[in-house]
């Protein structure tokens, strides 16, 4: 192995040599504990060492790193307190998941740190937001984000170096090619000859290092963010390295030709550098020995501080607490001015005027700049806001959210359209695996609105019509907002623009042009949580949302003699709970009325919560009336057969009858 120093300093070689033994040292540690129990889980990244040590001491401490599973030197580099780190693994609350997640699965913005999701590609999203983010600031500052070999054959390694290519973001994308992913070696993870050729075809810079060489590491990179800051664009970094011990050390290295340890072991990163140190000077054995001593005595009283920390005690309220930032509500209260507009313009309005109060909004989605979206709800916004808050994307849906969540992180405000909610599915993992567990995991918020035009009765068949909205309420961590009438559909969205957890907001598209109301032309809010009670009456409670909110309206217009309350929920999580237990209390009877299909749609669980919460007060079967359990088709007569709206009503003839 040769080492250049070029124009570095003694003092800067003994300072990277230090920032490399020190999680060598940890490792050799960790080792021995686990072999003790007294560690769960270790993923090594002994023979690694190079690459995070090398690219965190090129970017300042207020430029964001992203690292995976084997940086150790990530953490270490900026200097972290030991034993927090050590408390993080132990699962102590001094940690930074108060042990509600483990190993580096955690970020922190003291250091400017943000850790990987075991679904790992959607960080590479991540880091494009928050290098979008820089550029918009105008800061001149890098984003490095580490991925492994495997993941690059991730549909979000793609997306990702495609969007910071269109995008010309300032982003170093890290390959660390450590030879296998988990057992996989790489002649069976790829068929090109080298990664870096991948990013040809996305017209970014590519280069291969030695991963073990720390010296062209930080030479080489620190040539590529000088050009970077210079002119704005992404490099993609294959690190050719080894993984010395198993995927996690349970897993061994046994499918390892012997061959191979050995040649790699001869490469080894700090023996290596060690010894040309040595050769030239610069490190004597005294102050080797020095060195190793001062780390290993750091290491052990935080070991020792991070074991004296007590265990955590579970309570309900503190992991029910942490599911969402906390978030205080603020009441704007509607003007008198009004104007009969349509659903779709509410949306509009409410979009134009939260651009306007939050300069950090950024619009992302395809075909929403010029073109003003597939339904023109942002026609005119890049006049009035420019291309770079009003953004068109690629079609990517998964890297596009990742990045949202990338510019929340970054101080930005983000809203994703998806052009048609069925398209969600692509961008899936982001929302519910980083979106939704952000804040509970490590306290971080996503400030993300995932806009969602939905909904059946245009004939648009299964994938431009579908309601989804029971993909998300499962999940914790996610609001979802589905409003029916202009009015609410405005407010509502104003809120959950300044709401700092994550919500999808589901607009009905057959409710866009087809609905009117007198909305106030003005800024204001409407809590979310809050059903709103359309009508009154004694004798059956109507739940519903969307357009079921008209389907039923339509009904009991023809039966003039039903005296129901109408509950229009509004919104889906949080739910409203409170006003549908008082009104089926008063009334003693209940439907449930929902477009989506029947079986596990969000119907269900309020059945479920009627029933364990107002059994004595009901006067007959809970009911429940939903679309068909098939997906929804395209013809008319099969459509309409699909839809609900020609069910409910003698559904809800029968209940009343009881």
């Amino acid at each position: 192995m040769i080492f250049y120093r070029q124009d570095l300093t003694d003092t800067q070689l003994l300072d990277l040599y230090k920032k490399i033994l020190k999680p060598r040292l940890i490792e050799e540690k960790m080792l021995i504990l686990i072999r003790q129990g007294k560690v769960s889980k270790w993923f090594s990244g002994i023979g690694q060492e190079a690459i995070a040590v090398g690219v965190t001491s090129v970017l300042d401490d207020s430029e964001y790193v992203l690292p995976m599973h084997r940086n150790l030197g990530v953490f270490t580099s900026r200097n972290i307190p030991l034993h927090r780190l050590f408390s993080q693994w132990q699962g102590k609350a001094n940690g930074f998941t108060k042990g509600r997640d483990r190993s580096f699965h955690f970020g922190t913005q003291e250091y400017n740190i943000i850790g990987m999701i075991s679904h790992l590609g959607p960080q590479l999203g991540i880091a494009d937001g928050i290098a979008l983010a820089h550029k918009l600031q105008k800061d001149n500052k890098i984003t490095a984000v580490f991925t492994g070999e495997g993941a690059t054959s991730e549909g979000d390694f793609h997306e990702a170096l495609n969007i910071a290519a269109v995008w010309k973001l300032p982003v170093m994308f890290v390959i660390e090619n450590n030879g296998y992913g988990l057992s996989t070696p790489t002649n069976e993870q790829y068929f090109c000859e080298n990664l870096a050729d991948k990013g040809i075809g996305y017209g970014i810079d590519s280069y291969i290092i030695d991963g073990n060489n720390i010296l062209e590491i930080y030479n080489k990179l620190a040539q590529l963010k000088e050009e970077m800051q210079k002119d704005p664009h992404p490099v993609l970094l294959e690190f050719k390295t080894f993984r010395m011990r198993g995927h996690e050390e349970a897993s061994g290295t046994k499918y390892v030709p012997q061959e191979l340890m050995d040649e790699w072991a001869a490469k080894d990163p700090v023996v290596n550098y060690k010894k040309y140190l040595v050769e030239t000077g610069v490190l004597t054995p005294e102050l080797d020995e020095q060195l190793h001593s001062t780390i290993k005595q750091e290491i052990d009283e935080n070991w020792a501080i991070a074991n004296a920390e007590p265990e955590i005690v579970p309570t309900y309220s503190d992991e029910l607490n942490d599911v969402y930032k906390p978030y205080t509500y603020e009441e704007v209260k509607a003007d008198s001015e009004v104007e009969n507009i349509r659903f779709i313009d509410a949306i509009s309005s409410s979009l134009k005027q939260s651009m306007e109060r939050h300069e950090n909004l950024v619009l992302m989605g395809q075909d929403i700049a010029e073109y003003g979206g597939a339904f023109k709800i942002t026609d005119g916004f890049v006049k009035a806001f420019g291309k770079e808050r009003v953004r068109n994307t690629p079609i990517c849906e998964s890297a596009v959210v990742s990045a949202a969540m990338g510019l929340s992180i970054n101080g930005f405000k983000a809203i994703v359209e998806m052009q048609f909610a069925d398209f969600v599915s692509t961008g899936f993992n982001p929302i519910v695996n980083l979106l939704a567990k952000s804040h509970y995991r490590w306290g971080e918020k996503a400030d993300v609105v995932v806009r969602m035009p939905c909904g059946g009765g245009t004939q648009a068949g299964p994938f431009h019509s579908q309601t989804n909205e029971a993909w998300f309420t499962k999940t914790p961590g996610l609001k979802v907002v589905y409003p029916a009438f202009p009015y609410d559909a405005k407010g509502l969205l104003n809120t959950s623009i300044n709401d700092p957890n994550p919500v999808l907001f589901f607009e009905h598209k057959q409710l866009y042009r087809s609905i009117y109301q007198d909305v106030p032309a003005g800024y204001y809010t409407i809590p979310l949580g809050k059903a709103a009670l359309l009508k009154e009456g004694e004798s059956v409670t109507i739940i519903a949302f969307g357009a079921t909110v008209h389907w039923a309206l339509e009904t009991l217009s023809k039966n003039p003699d039903i005296k129901a309350d109408l509950i229009d929920l509004r919104t889906l999580q949080p739910l409203d709970t409170e006003t549908i237990f008082n009104s089926v209390k008063k009334t003693g009877k209940v439907i449930i009325y929902q477009e989506d299909t029947l079986f596990g749609g969000i119907a269900s669980d309020i059945s479920a919560l009627i029933m364990e919460e107002c059994f004595e007060y009901l006067d007959g079967p809970v009911k429940r009336v939903a679309s068909l359990d098939s997906p929804i088709p395209f013809t008319k007569a099969l459509e309409d057969q699909f839809l609900p709206r020609n069910r409910f009503e003698g559904v809800l003839l029968e209940l009343l009858k009881y």
